[in-house]
């Protein structure tokens, strides 16, 4: 009782903290940094790297993209940028989904290591950053919403797993987890996509229909791929930094891991539109 207690009140600051950010790009902002300077030390610890050179990149480039959301009119090929840094970003997780699923272990070679920092987490929080500047404009509910699927992609898989789970998801990363579970998460991600739409207004029914399976499918493998990591840590959370659910990093890597694809197809859907 003691320790559900412990994990609920956790929980819900680090939810209010979330949502009370959302009001002004500079609380967000500046709240999005922290997590990921925090994630990145929890995430450099599980790899082992001893080294201030990812510090220092994630500070150039959030400072960058932060940059590129509050200015009207920046750089130019500043979009081509971006979009070369989706595309290596996207590359490397695609990598690491080959690794989760042909690799007893997940190859962790120096230059792979920063390589996984910069394009596997700190890109992460880049995206949420360019997720709440949709179209050149400040939409924080985007980022709301993505973030609501994700919390009921987690709890629906956890109850419906919990209760009806008897197929084991991938056993060898995470024993707890099943295809039940992860079916009756998509499940009521997609049901929650549509009064997401209603009450925001943002986006149409069928884009946050196909945004909640793109959360929920690759929210999953990014929770299996941090699993992964942590396995190959001999740790059992990311950190101690939120009691009763362990690291910060425990509770984004679903969101970290989804962030470039939905970014990808906010665009696909401003371009076409």
């Amino acid at each position: 009782m003691k320790e559900l207690t412990t994990r609920a009140i956790s929980g819900t600051v680090y939810v209010l903290l979330l949502v009370g950010s959302l009001y002004h790009q500079v609380s967000i902002s500046i709240l999005l940094a922290v997590f990921g300077v925090i994630s990145l030390v929890e995430f450099s610890n599980l790899i082992k790297l001893k080294s201030i050179i990812q510090y220092l990149i994630f500070a150039i480039l959030y400072g960058g993209f932060l940059y590129l959301c509050v200015v009207d009119n920046p750089f130019k090929g500043s979009a081509e940028a971006v979009q070369i840094f989706l595309t290596l970003t996207i590359f490397v997780n695609l990598i690491l989904i080959k690794d989760l699923f042909t690799e007893k272990k997940i190859p962790l070679t120096k230059s792979k290591r920063f390589i996984a920092t910069t394009f596997y987490l700190t890109s992460g929080f880049l995206f949420l950053l360019l997720i709440t500047n949709y179209n050149n404009t400040f939409s924080p509910l985007l980022l709301l919403g993505s973030f609501i699927l994700v919390w009921i992609n987690d709890s629906a898989a956890y109850v419906v797993g919990k209760n009806f789970g008897k197929q084991k998801l991938f056993p060898s990363i995470s024993p707890k987890k099943t295809v039940e579970g992860f079916l009756g998460g998509l499940f009521f991600a997609c049901v929650s996509s549509y009064f997401i739409a209603t009450f925001t207004d943002t986006l149409s029914f069928t884009s946050w229909l196909i945004l909640a399976i793109i959360v929920s499918v690759l929210g999953t493998i990014g929770d299996l791929i941090e699993s992964k990591f942590k396995r190959q840590a001999g740790l059992k959370d990311s950190g101690v930094i939120m009691p009763g659910h362990g690291g910060l990093l425990d509770r984004l890597d679903s969101i970290i891991f989804a962030a470039p694809f939905v970014y990808l197809f906010l665009r696909i859907v401003s371009y076409v539109s």
